[in-house]
């Protein structure tokens, strides 16, 4: 891989997140997944890369890890997953131009499939709506036919 560990595979990972997302932050029930809870060293180690690499995806706009009010980088859970999208992209073969839109075009993905979702159960709401106001009108239409 180059330079990061992991494991993952192209179609085990979700996508990473967008650069200029949100710095990274999946969203999880508990907010855990994106509090930044590693230093630049601890993520390096976890992700298998130098400590340089994280710095220049930060400057390059690929992740925006928090950072405390001293200024030093925490990396989440969220960063890691994504660090971990970051190497696998570059194994394949892309720079980090492409791999900046492929995580941007990945986190569109996932919000164009969220929006799906949420019109797929209004349009679900419509038809049972549709279906009852159908049987009222044929209600109102049989007792208002002449005998």
């Amino acid at each position: 891989m180059a330079g990061l560990g992991g494991g993952f595979s192209a179609g085990e990972h979700d996508g990473g997140t967008a650069a200029g997302a949100d710095g990274g932050a999946a969203r999880w029930a508990g907010g855990r997944n994106e509090l930044g809870l590693y230093a630049i060293s601890v993520a390096a180690e976890l992700v298998g890369t130098g400590q340089q690499n994280l710095r220049l995806y930060e400057r390059k706009g690929l992740l925006t890890p928090e950072r405390t009010d001293g200024g030093t980088r925490r990396y989440s859970e969220a960063n890691l997953v994504t660090l971990r999208r970051i190497g696998v992209l570059l194994d394949e073969g892309l720079n980090l131009a492409g791999v900046k839109l492929v995580l941007e075009l990945e986190a569109a993905n996932r919000g164009l499939a969220e929006d799906n979702r949420g019109l797929t159960e209004d349009n679900r709401e419509l038809r049972a709506d549709n279906r009852g106001l159908r049987k009222d009108l044929k209600r109102a239409r049989g007792s208002s036919q002449p005998d």
